[in-house]
């Protein structure tokens, strides 16, 4: 088998430690440095395109969707969505780390079909929420990549995200009917709890990071309820 090669690091700002994006042939990883080890693998995205063509379902036909993307990965989030969404939407698709886009404008964007050379897709370099907290009632959609779900790992700024504060904020941000889709690791009986006290109604799914094999992941659809 091939060794890995390093193509690149990036700094998790705020000192949340070193990213390496790593090849081998044709597979893709990005790592972080110490414990945690590797965060995302161009071989296990079915959990990743999940959360989009579940959030994204209910825009198929709605020609001016407006969707935010909470971390860009690998780019397979953003893919799926502007699969599923019409001509004339758009797709704010936001990231804390610069490289992190970088490498999806290079070596790393033919794994998702180079997603960021599509028309409708804007990038946001820094914090999601401050596009959260910027809006009121804009987006139809918000779909969450960012770290490990509801508990921040790698980024503690993270954690506003998932509290009842940035949940409210969400379903302020949100249009009626509007869904918030969020990716963990796995479940949180405490996050239902948090977004049906924000008002949403909550859907809980579990997807494999391959389809129909690998880890379980967890997919919460939480929908803003219409008046």
């Amino acid at each position: 088998m091939k060794p890995w090669v390093e193509l690149g690091t990036a700094h998790i700002p705020n000192d949340g430690g070193i990213l390496k994006l790593r090849q081998r042939d044709q597979e893709f990883s990005i790592v972080l440095c110490g414990p945690r080890g590797e965060l995302m693998n161009s071989r296990r995205f079915n959990s990743e395109r999940e959360l989009s063509l579940l959030g994204c379902a209910h825009l198929k036909k709605h020609k001016s969707a407006r969707v935010v993307v909470g971390g860009m990965g690998m780019g397979y989030t953003l893919a799926a969505a502007l699969e599923v969404l019409p001509p004339c939407a758009e797709v704010i698709v936001a990231d804390l780390i610069p490289e992190v886009v970088e490498w999806n404008r290079g070596p790393l964007g033919a794994c998702a079909g180079r997603p960021l050379d599509d028309s409708r897709c804007v990038v946001h370099i820094g914090d999601v929420a401050e596009l959260l907290l910027k809006h009121d009632g804009d987006y139809d959609a918000v779909l969450l990549d960012v770290d490990n779900g509801p508990e921040g790992l790698t980024h503690n700024d993270n954690n506003w995200l998932y509290s009842l504060d940035g949940t409210s904020c969400i379903y302020n941000c949100l249009t009626p009917g509007g869904v918030l889709a969020v990716w963990s690791a796995g479940p949180d009986s405490l996050y239902v709890q948090r977004l049906k006290k924000a008002g949403f109604d909550v859907e809980v799914k579990t997807v494999r990071e391959r389809p129909g094999k690998g880890a379980r992941h967890t997919i919460f659809l939480a929908k803003k309820t219409t008046m």
